[in-house]
């Protein structure tokens, strides 16, 4: 069987009645400094149309043209199979904002190496070159790669602030800092005047802004707040530990992550503990199983994904300064485990 010849730019001029060198010109959106009239542009695209034509977006990225196509690249395994999954919201809002921006979005997914983590330069080249440029999420990076991307002139952002040194990097993230006035003026509101913040490990950049928000909120509120911060694995956070914490004197627990809240709400389940009558409390991040057992902030993941290629785009046409920013509003926690300070006491028996 001999396969349809596809259709070349030569085929198109003939067609249209114009030079090649012309439809390379408009294929290449350069019509417009060349005078070219929009009645030779509509004709060209009328012949395209008629011969089924599509561009070759490889060569046009190789000659320096723009391919119409964003990557999408992670360091590690985070495309998601669950409509759970913490990166989904993430990729949805990236997409939708592709297909309002008229865009191709591509995985770069055959970096990914034997132990799961993923390459830039795996290759030997950078094989992102095929868009035109590439928004970079996930909990890892690997700063010599994102060094070499910087000195290609190859234009990236990441989602979530990521900090390299040598380098400023266009980043959007949530406005944790903004986020943590409310939370704070609610439980102030409720009566909470001890405060347990019950922060994660691992301290990346998110939680680390997360807790500094914290802080300059209670340091700013209309009370005195006495608040402690408690760094532990999901593991430690039991019901013994819950129950000390009540003793202490706290009547309230910020929690930082999701995965903290769902040990806490174990926890609290263990030592017959019921939000918010025994214990006020407010989660930093929202489950994506579906908010999570409390009062939560919701972060803005798709919202981040969608102003992520609105960034990478000024990027691309050099509108913002390399060192430009991003964050998103969070709304007010919302949820029903904040209310009265209840006493500090023994945990009933079950």
């Amino acid at each position: 069987m001999t396969r349809p010849r596809i259709p070349r730019q030569s085929d198109i001029a003939r067609l249209a009645g114009v030079s090649q060198a012309t439809v390379s010109m408009v294929l290449n959106d350069r019509a417009a400094e060349n005078r070219i009239p929009e009645s030779t542009q509509q004709r060209i695209r009328e012949a395209m149309t008629e011969l089924g034509y599509a561009p070759n977006i490889a060569a046009q990225s190789l000659r320096g043209g723009r391919s119409g196509l964003i990557g999408v690249h992670t360091f590690e395994r985070v495309f998601p199979t669950a409509p759970d999954d913490y990166y989904r919201e993430f990729l949805n809002g990236i997409e939708e904002q592709a297909v309002d921006s008229g865009l191709d979005l591509v995985l770069f997914a055959s970096t990914q190496k034997p132990d799961g983590t993923r390459s830039i330069y795996g290759s030997g080249s950078n094989r992102m070159r095929l868009a035109d440029g590439a928004i970079i999420l996930g909990f890892e990076k690997n700063d010599d790669e994102i060094h070499r991307l910087s000195d290609e002139g190859f234009p990236f952002v990441f989602i979530g602030r990521r900090e390299v040194e040598g380098l400023d990097i266009p980043f959007v993230t949530a406005d944790y800092a903004a986020a943590m006035e409310p939370v704070v003026r609610t439980l102030v509101d409720a009566g909470h005047r001890t405060v347990t913040y019950l922060a994660a490990p691992l301290r990346a950049l998110a939680q680390q802004e997360r807790l500094e928000g914290f802080e300059a909120a209670i340091a700013v509120a209309e009370h005195d707040v006495t608040y402690r911060v408690e760094v532990r694995p999901e593991a430690d956070v039991t019901a013994d530990w819950v129950r000390a914490m009540r003793r202490s004197g706290s009547t309230a627990i910020v929690v930082e992550t999701f995965d903290l809240a769902r040990a806490l709400a174990s926890a609290l389940a263990d030592a017959n503990l019921v939000a918010p009558r025994d214990l006020s409390v407010i989660s930093l991040d929202d489950d994506p199983r579906g908010g999570g057992a409390f009062s939560h902030v919701r972060v803005p993941r798709r919202a981040m994904g969608r102003r992520a290629v609105e960034l990478l785009l000024s990027v691309i046409e050099g509108v913002d300064a390399p060192t430009f920013a991003a964050p998103v509003h969070c709304e007010p926690p919302t949820g029903e485990t904040v209310g009265a300070p209840a006493p500090a006491a023994l945990a009933p028996s079950a």
